[in-house]
């Protein structure tokens, strides 16, 4: 499967950035995927690269570009609960300067980006993401509702902007919720905002799960939590991207 590496140019500089796509020669569905806080490394890359295996070309930018190309920090192979301390000591910094602004500003341009491609379809994308990549992937989605057609977010943040982002949406959504981020009241009142929205979507806690769920280099990883994201997005993909 072809796989590049690739520097997007955004209103602050260049953004690297990892692509995996089918094969050479032909166009594809798009996909834009954030990684979590983690940013780019093997566990991602698997990720895009068994959903480029369905059909799309997918895009995974660095979304904390400005503070040097990925990877930004040094991250151990496994990232156990030992680790974690350090890491989230050097991470936490980048991520709170990771402004709605910023975040915003990246989005246009990765989307410019994407749809730029030779290997990809013309026409609307899908945004997915992990952790703050899914709530990253919520702003992208509800600041280019002519653009976005499809949207998902697993273990994310989804509702940290409140009821008005998410009513700005017209993207078919999926958000996979872990069990030990998201209580049934709180599922409730995100779903109460999803319907004010007028948008098709799946909003649902995944038995058994934490944090960080879909994540192969973390102690949180569940097999079976990512067995239930593939049966989620893959979906969600086909419906809003098939023939368009």
């Amino acid at each position: 499967m072809p796989t590049e590496t690739l520097r997007i140019p955004t209103a602050d500089g260049h953004a690297d950035a990892f692509a995996a796509f089918p094969d050479q020669g032909q166009r594809h569905p798009a996909v834009l995927m954030y990684p979590d806080g983690f940013g780019i490394r093997p566990a991602l890359r698997a990720l895009a690269r068994r959903l480029a295996g369905h059909g799309y070309y997918v895009l995974v930018p660095n979304i904390f570009y400005r503070h040097g190309p990925s990877p930004v920090i040094e991250l151990p192979e496994h990232i156990g609960e030992e680790a974690r301390p350090q890491v989230f000591a050097r991470l936490m910094p980048l991520i709170e300067a990771h402004t709605a602004e910023r975040a915003l500003r990246d989005a246009g341009s990765y989307l410019e980006f994407l749809t730029g491609r030779p290997e990809a379809r013309p026409g609307p994308v899908a945004v997915t993401g992990y952790c703050i990549g899914g709530l990253l992937a919520v702003r992208t989605a509800a600041a280019h509702p002519g653009q976005v057609a499809a949207v998902a977010a697993f273990h994310a943040p989804v509702g940290a902007d409140g009821p008005r982002l998410l009513s700005g949406l017209t993207a078919q959504v999926h958000f996979g919720h872990a069990e030990g981020d998201m209580t049934p009241e709180a599922l409730g009142e995100l779903d109460q905002a999803l319907d004010a929205a007028g948008v098709g979507y799946t909003s649902e806690i995944y038995p058994g799960t934490v944090h960080g769920f879909t994540m192969s280099d973390t102690d949180a990883f569940s097999p079976s939590g990512l067995r239930r994201h593939w049966d989620r997005l893959l979906p969600l993909l086909d419906r809003a991207l098939a023939d368009r």
